[in-house]
């Protein structure tokens, strides 16, 4: 198969069948938006955790498309052949890996060896979905992908960096030991429309207590930076390193690294939404990391990726998209079969056929 690059874009010559677990998560669902766009058939498999039916609920009808509600830590049995097998499945924020760290910690080390198993069984090439979590609170600014990291293994939030650091090591003992094709990528913040309210992040929890009128939750001083990427440039990025040569294998940062203070960027969403709310400073949580920045030389030169959209542009998107949602809160609400799975029963039996 040959991959053309068009405008920064990945294209194959002819359509793939790809699974995207976690797809109808944040990230997982606007993944799925862009290879349904480029041609593929597309499997979104997801356990709900995190995941909305609301996200993919446009897509429930397209042709190309099948959902299946499973949970990745449960072997993976789906029948015909996969291309290309996008890892995306665990909960990302804080908040919702810590409200069971011991499931966040199969999901990322079961939930991969499934994974992994499923690529290796279908001879499928696989991309692992990993996060700047890996690097901890940091001790070397920007982050490189050589950086070992500063971690805390017995921490609150060691159930996901610890997780998804030995979801890399498996990643890479079945690429050594099995031959298994795989991508690694660093994601660092990311930032866009189908955040969750409550999901306890930077952005999303600013730009909804903005709207709301209600106090701005800083953790810490405010002086610790971040840098946000906006979840169309981070797709482009994940295409781009899927499709890359066989022999990039990363890991990879994605991520802009443009760098703001959280004081900084409450501000800037106080004013674009032109709010009354004023700043409230709370104590920083345990490990919460100082400073984050990613450094993109290894995607800037393998994959000539960088990210494009300006952050004034992407939180301007960002706002109105929960402006809505504040304004109509039923159309966030999945319907009731949605919910009690009788669509995706129906879509695992049209995925078992295929």
């Amino acid at each position: 198969m040959t991959i053309q690059y068009r405008n920064g874009h990945a294209r194959a010559d002819h359509a793939r069948r790809t699974l995207v677990t976690g797809g109808a998560g944040f990230i997982g669902s606007h993944l799925c938006d862009s290879l349904l766009q480029r041609g593929d058939t597309v499997v979104c498999l997801d356990n709900l955790f995190t995941g909305t039916m609301h996200n993919i609920r446009p897509l429930l009808n397209h042709p190309n498309f099948q959902f299946i509600e499973h949970d990745v830590r449960e072997p993976l049995k789906i029948d015909g052949e996969f291309d290309r097998i996008f890892n995306m499945a665990c909960p990302a924020s804080p908040r919702h890996y810590q409200r069971d760290p011991v499931g966040t910690m199969k999901t990322c080390v079961l939930g991969t060896i499934n994974v992994l198993d499923l690529a290796r069984a279908k001879g499928s090439r696989v991309l692992q979905a990993s996060t700047s979590e890996i690097y901890g609170d940091p001790e070397v600014h920007p982050q490189t992908e050589d950086y070992v990291g500063h971690v805390n293994a017995t921490g609150p939030r060691a159930c996901y960096d610890e997780g998804k650091r030995a979801a890399e090591t498996l990643m890479f003992d079945y690429h050594r030991v099995h031959g298994v094709e795989i991508k690694v990528a660093r994601i660092f913040n990311t930032y866009g429309p189908r955040m969750l309210e409550n999901d306890g992040r930077v952005v999303s929890n600013f730009i909804v207590q903005a709207l709301r009128g209600e106090p701005i939750t800083i953790y810490g001083s405010g002086s610790q930076t971040r840098s946000f990427c906006f979840v169309a440039d981070l797709i482009r990025g994940l295409e781009l390193l899927m499709e890359s040569p066989a022999e990039v294998i990363g890991p990879c940062n994605l991520g802009n690294p443009h760098e703001v203070t959280v004081e900084a960027i409450a501000r800037e969403i106080v004013e674009r939404t032109q709010s009354t709310s004023l700043l409230q400073f709370e104590p920083l949580p345990v490990d919460d990391p100082k400073r984050r920045k990613p450094a993109i030389d290894t995607a800037m030169r393998t994959l000539g990726w960088r990210p494009e959209v300006a952050l004034q542009d992407g939180l301007e998107a960002t706002i109105a998209h929960f402006a809505l949602r504040i304004a109509t809160p039923d159309a966030s609400v999945p319907p009731a079969d949605h919910r009690s799975g009788k669509a995706v029963r129906r879509r695992l039996s049209l995925a078992s056929k295929t």
